[in-house]
């Protein structure tokens, strides 16, 4: 009464529960069960005084087990327990939801009371369970752990987030308004890894109505982004890592894939239904790794660091491809493929309140894009039919990579002025988690060769390419059969040799230290054994090339919608059926990663016009909005 009343310092917790000494002291008559809820309700009446920040927990008691309870303790039997436990919870109730009951030891109780010694005092490992969910209930929502979805209240919405639902939601009207008579058909994408696409639609003709249709969805799908994985509507499970969760699924996609193999279109190496297999068969790995969580398992870790580092040796190998190939430096191109790198990712950060960082591979690619834009289109421009058949040019160009493989090197030895200069704002802003630049100093120097290994694998490829040194007609090997024949063993060799040295390792910091120089032994034998042969580079898999058009993201969109907890747990959307939830859980996060794949592609046709002036326009105007978000950021 003197903290509702008084003026006294008033506490922040309240923690209290009464009933097996009532039973004890009245030997379980009925009149002490009517005197407990009068006593209840007088205490009912004092909480509803409390001030709003103190919280009371009443604990429920806990079951007793009778057989071994001793005689003076006898009239404390579970039928008692019941009925003041629901005295106890009719009762509070009634105070303006004031209390809130502590369950948890109980439930906990119901299956180990057995092990009580005196029949009832609960074990300590069981009176640990109702502390530990008591803790999270007053400390998660403080201390916001990134995995404490446990007893955490949904955190209040951000000006950011209120801005993108309020977005999405005038979108919705303005389509309403329009009316919807017919469906809009996707648009493909353009490769932008080869440059072409397909024809734009005539102008003058442009239709509201698609681009509409296109954020109403996106606006739906993120609608379900956040009640997966903020709204605590869903369960969420932890992983536990064993063997047979993390092989059993990868001997089964990769059957599956077997039985998907088809001829290639084109038998060149490293063609776009090759590459686009690559990326599936990695993807659907990665996602396997992280659902088991064998990242603990070393051995394993070690191989799906190979895969990441494998992604951007693509990124490399591709984009340098195009630039020396085409020869295309415009603005159009370059915000065609910003654009297809980042749309997903922004929308998350606005919906998901998550820095841009945390989405660590898609600022990775990013940046490694830009520094490859860089290192193309900056004086001199060497292009391969400008250096066709001089040695100079050719030089010039390895110079050019050998520039930048020293200014790699240099900021990987110089820690703090990597640091410094990604620290400044408003760069920060794009590279921090957690306000510290640590973890993009580590994603980045652990595969910081892996993109220039990529430029310079494509650029000897063009090289014997063009010197007609390659033999890439269907079934004929790459090489002379001696030359073939020889590669072919020494890539085997070198592939088993890493397998052995990756499954002997005992620290990942050690390993890590080595991964940067090594990584590339492993993908540059993976490439030959899968294409010298000329009957493996003539067959693909379709179903991992499927996969492989959407491996971004299915990388992103995991993170929420299958995964929990921001990759923590797991998301349990059938709770008590773990092979149907993933199964439907599965099914979901795919379909909703082709559907965003579509709706990227769509938008990215009304967002990059190919005229320069509105082009410019709109990077005003996102410019605009960029720095103004930055900004709420800042605030906040």
């Amino acid at each position: 009464m003197s903290w509702a009343e008084g003026s006294t310092l008033k506490p922040h917790v309240i923690i209290f529960s009464a009933a097996t000494w009532s039973i004890k002291l009245h030997n379980g008559k009925s009149e002490a069960l009517f005197q407990y809820k009068e006593n209840l309700t007088a205490i009912s009446d004092t909480l509803e005084k409390l001030p709003e920040h103190s919280e009371v927990y009443w604990v429920l008691q806990d079951p007793v087990y009778e057989e071994v309870l001793s005689e003076s303790r006898k009239m404390i039997t579970n039928e008692q327990i019941n009925m003041y436990n629901e005295v106890a919870v009719s009762t509070l109730n009634n105070s303006k939801k004031k209390v809130k009951f502590l369950e948890a030891s109980r439930q906990a109780a119901m299956e180990t009371i057995s092990k009580s010694v005196d029949g009832l005092h609960l074990p300590e490992s069981t009176r640990a369970v109702g502390a530990m969910v008591l803790m999270n209930s007053m400390c998660n929502k403080i201390l916001k752990p990134i995995d404490g979805s446990c007893c955490q209240s949904t955190p209040p919405l951000s000006v950011l987030q209120k801005l993108a639902a309020a977005l999405f939601l005038v979108s919705s009207i303005c389509f309403l308004l329009l009316g919807c008579t017919r469906h809009y058909k996707s648009r493909p994408v353009p490769d932008l890894e080869s440059g072409e696409e397909k024809k734009p639609p005539t102008a003058g003709q442009f239709n509201p109505k698609g681009p509409l249709l296109a954020i109403c969805k996106m606006g739906l799908i993120m609608l379900y982004f956040y009640l997966c994985d903020r709204a605590d509507i869903f369960m969420k499970e932890q992983k536990f890592y064993t063997h047979s969760t993390f092989f059993i699924p990868l001997i089964y996609i990769f059957v599956l894939g077997i039985f998907y193999y088809e001829n290639s279109k084109e038998t060149k190496l490293l063609n776009r239904e090759q590459t686009d297999e690559w990326k599936g068969w990695m993807q659907l790995v990665i996602l396997i790794y992280h659902m088991s969580g064998a990242s603990s398992f070393i051995p394993v870790y070690m191989h799906v660091r190979v895969l990441v580092a494998a992604y951007l040796f693509q990124t490399g190998y591709g984009h340098f491809s195009f630039f020396w190939l085409k020869g295309d430096f415009g603005l159009y191109r370059v915000c065609q493929v910003l654009f297809r790198l980042n749309f997903l990712v922004v929308v998350l950060c606005l919906v998901m309140d998550r820095p841009y960082q945390f989405y660590y591979f898609v600022p990775l690619v990013t940046f490694w894009f830009v520094v490859i834009y860089a290192t193309m289109a900056f004086w001199p421009q060497i292009l391969q039919k400008q250096a066709n058949g001089s040695g100079f040019w050719n030089l010039a160009l390895l110079l050019k990579l050998l520039g930048l493989l020293l200014l790699i090197f240099f900021f990987a030895y110089s820690q703090e002025l990597f640091e410094g200069i990604f620290s400044v704002w408003p760069i920060s802003k794009l590279f921090e988690l957690q306000g510290s630049i640590h973890e993009w100093w580590f994603r980045w120097k652990l595969d910081r060769f892996a993109v220039i290994n990529g430029m310079l694998f494509a650029f000897i490829y063009l090289l014997l390419q063009k010197c007609q040194l390659l033999s890439e007609g269907n079934r004929d090997p790459l090489f002379s059969t001696k030359i073939s024949n020889c590669l072919l063993f020494v890539s085997v060799v070198s592939f088993i040799t890493y397998s052995i040295w990756a499954s002997g390792c005992k620290n990942k910091s050690e390993c890590n230290e080595m991964h940067p120089y090594i990584s590339v032994v492993q993908i540059l034998a993976f490439i030959l054994i899968r294409n010298i042969p000329g009957y493996a580079r003539s067959l693909y898999s379709s179903f991992f090339a499927w996969f492989g058009k959407i491996s971004l993201e299915l990388f992103i969109c995991q993170y929420h919608i299958w995964l929990a907890a921001d990759t923590k747990g797991i998301l349990v959307l059938i709770p008590g059926n773990p092979t149907l939830n993933i199964i439907v859980s599965t099914f979901i996060f795919v379909c909703v990663a082709h559907e965003i794949f579509q709706i990227t592609n769509d938008l990215a046709q009304v967002a990059i016009p190919k005229e320069s002036g509105p082009l410019l326009k709109r990077l005003l105007g996102a410019g605009v909005f960029l720095v103004l978000v930055l900004i709420l950021v800042q605030k906040e």
